[in-house]
């Protein structure tokens, strides 16, 4: 199911140097938030928990896995190159799984790390808010790459639909109107930090920890089917062309 050369060619088109600038650009403004936070405020849980889940899960996290889960296969499809992938003998769902792989890695390493280490900086990880917040984001970041590796195989501006449903559903919505809420990845990545902190005062989902958990296997499973099923179609469609 994982193809080595489908995965270096995936890396290197994720991590070209414009990409590459853009993926080192939030993580940078997260750490330099922290320390300042820190040098400003203290050691405070609560500021913590403000930081780690209002900037880097709701805001960082979707954004990275928008470019790496859409850059993964959107530049293909619109150039035509990945009609020359297709050509070759690789079953389309290791073609879609592999990219998968190499987007949630992108994004688990642009995202969580940085996460973990502005925790730490901005309380200790006390109360165990930095690894809450890491676990949130690596679980995120599995299905943000799911949904947004799915978007770049039926839109050509998977981009801009991506950065909608991150800025707008999960970032708008999804903070001020309770039933959007329940239908966000940010929610259900918040059961599992929820459960770690150990305190609904520090951090609190809307939903319950097996909903959750149900979910985002659930969004990631299918959005990873029918991607490959739409590479299938796709395959079809340039042949009778």
């Amino acid at each position: 199911m994982y193809h080595p050369t489908v995965a270096r060619l995936t890396y290197r088109a994720l991590l070209g140097r414009r990409r590459a600038l853009i993926l080192f650009a939030l993580p940078v403004l997260l750490l330099v938030i922290a320390v300042f936070t820190r040098v400003l405020a203290g050691a405070d849980d609560n500021t913590a928990g403000e930081v780690l889940g209002g900037f880097a899960l709701a805001t960082m996290v979707p954004i990275i896995g928008v470019i790496a889960g859409t850059g993964a296969i959107g530049p293909e499809i619109d150039d035509g190159s990945v009609l020359y992938l297709l050509a070759k003998p690789v079953k389309r769902p290791t073609i879609i799984f592999t990219k998968l792989i190499v987007a949630i890695a992108v994004t688990m390493a642009f995202a969580a790390v940085p996460t973990l280490i502005a925790g730490f900086i901005l309380n200790g990880n006390g109360q165990n808010i930095a690894v809450a917040y890491t676990v949130a984001a690596l679980v995120a970041s599995i299905a943000y790459a799911a949904i947004f590796l799915l978007l770049g195989t039926i839109t050509r501006h998977a981009v801009i639909a991506g950065l909608v449903y991150a800025l707008v559903w999960e970032a708008l919505f999804g903070s001020f109107v309770a039933g959007a809420r329940t239908l966000s990845v940010q929610q259900w990545a918040l059961a599992l930090a929820e459960k770690v902190v150990g305190r609904p005062d520090l951090v609190s989902s809307d939903v319950s920890l097996p909903v959750g958990i149900v979910l985002l296997v659930a969004v990631t499973v299918l959005a990873t089917w029918y991607a490959g099923q739409k590479l299938r179609s796709l395959k079809l469609a340039a042949g009778e062309e």
